[in-house]
């Protein structure tokens, strides 16, 4: 794990600890679980936190469980993709939708180098929304309150109580308060 972006050197350790994840993964996904069995799963998987009231639907493809924290209450839907080498971290009462994808690694943009795995850490703010089929790009926080609609790509940082769209995303208008 890079957090700095810096290129990712494999070690024996790392990969023994994705194929553990990716096993306990597939265990996860391969039938009904309760939601204390599937957080049992997800603290198998070596995830950093686990609140004791989140929650998540399966299947979720996960690549490495020692870079994830869930935070309390949060929600992740049905079908989503954490590509986690560079840490993830999910803030309290977070909604994640169905099929959003969280990817912390990338390659660089030269073809001489394009195999090299880079990573950067993502941040989902506390109470922050993401619509379903978001992704999320490494490097990028999203901010407490934010919501990110459907369909968005992120590639830059989300202020905290905004909501963004598009592709790439961009700021639409601040929170409503009642």
């Amino acid at each position: 794990m890079n957090p700095k972006g810096q290129e990712y050197v494999g070690s024996d350790a790392l990969y023994a600890d994705v194929q553990c994840t990716m096993q306990v993964a597939a265990e996860l996904n391969s039938g009904w679980h309760t939601e204390e069995e599937t957080r049992a799963l997800l603290r198998r998987m070596g995830c950093r936190q686990v609140a004791d009231d989140m929650r998540v639907f399966a299947p979720l493809h996960i690549n490495y469980g020692p870079g994830v924290s869930f935070g309390r209450d949060c929600f992740l839907n049905f079908g989503c993709t954490l590509l986690a080498l560079g840490g993830i971290t999910i803030g309290d009462g977070a909604f994640i939708g169905p099929h959003c994808v969280l990817a912390t690694e990338y390659h660089p943009e030269e073809p001489a180098h394009r195999h090299e795995l880079l990573t950067k850490p993502i941040a989902i703010g506390r109470n922050a929304w993401l619509g379903a089929n978001v992704t999320v790009l490494a490097g990028v926080t999203v901010g407490d309150n934010a919501i990110v609609a459907a369909g968005s790509v992120v590639t830059k940082d989300v202020p905290p109580d905004t909501v963004v769209a598009g592709v790439p995303a961009k700021a639409v208008r601040s929170i409503k308060r009642q």
